[in-house]
Order: C-alpha cells, then structure tokens, then sequence
C-alpha cells in the first residue's frame, strides 16, 4: 500500500504517538502526514467558554507543531497539522473525508473485555465511522501493565 494521504490522530499520549513510527515511515516513502488533535472543552458557570476553548486550542496547535518537527527531523517531509474542535471519534472521521486520507494510522490502549466494553473504544468507534482504511496498532504491553520490570512477562 502506498498512500498520498496519511491521517495520524493524536491525544497528547506516549501511547497515541507510537503510531508516528509507522506514520514516518509511510512520511519517508512520499505520503503526507496530516497529524490531527481533536479537543472539547468542558466550562464552568463561572467561565467563559470561549476562552477555554481557545486555550485548548492554542495548547493543541503548540503540541502538534513540536510532534511535526520531530516528524520531519524522523525523515517525513510533507507534514501538516490540524486541530478539530469535537468529540475524537467525530473530528478523526470528519478530517479523514475533509483531508481526503488514504489511511488512518492510530493506535488503540489494547483493552478487551470489560474495560473495552466500559471505557469504550475511539479505535473501535472511528473503524465503524469511516470507510478510510485503518492501521491500527497495539501498544507493547496489555494497558494493565504499568511496572516496566513486569513488561518482559506482558506477552504470551
């Protein structure tokens, strides 16, 4: 697969940019990276909310700024950025038809079970969401290993 168009969502997580790895290396081969952070804001009474909302705003853009640097210091030479004000699984679709991405590479925290079927998951929500083709990738270790020294044990 070689695509133009690479769409990278990030949350400000180690574990959300372990998917630049692979993003870079399709950045290397030709393909755009469009990094994107969705971000919400939840006012007070007491608050205006349009200032939140442009702090959040203002904080995001800084964030993926640095994350581009690093990127195209990686080897990635056209990288964009983009902040969506909205739920994540909403701004990730909307950016995937809007940026007209050929893939979105993402990675999900590696729940199953109860805590999937709790906490949700965006991964899942955005696969069901999009038609734009996904990679997704799972951390190293199962999300309840926390201690490094227990990570060699985490995989069967």
């Amino acid at each position: 697969m070689n695509p133009k168009v690479v769409l990278v969502p990030l949350d400000g997580s180690t574990l959300a940019e372990s998917a630049m790895g692979p993003a870079i290396g399709f950045g290397r081969a030709g393909a755009k990276l469009v990094l994107i952070r969705a971000v919400e804001t939840h006012g007070t009474p007491f608050a205006n909310p349009a200032d939140a909302q442009v702090v959040a705003i203002e904080e995001a853009e800084k964030y993926l700024a640095g994350v581009a640097v690093r990127a195209r210091d990686a080897g990635a030479t056209d990288v964009d950025t983009s902040v969506w004000y909205g739920p994540p699984v909403d701004s990730i679709a909307d950016a995937a038809e809007f940026r007209k991405a050929d893939l979105i590479v993402m990675s999900t925290h590696g729940r199953s079970g109860i805590g999937r079927l709790v906490l949700g998951s965006v991964a899942e929500s955005v696969l069901r969401a999009t038609t734009t083709p996904i990679l997704l990738l799972r951390p190293e270790a199962p999300a309840w290993v926390k201690d490094d020294s227990v990570r060699g044990t985490a995989r069967v």
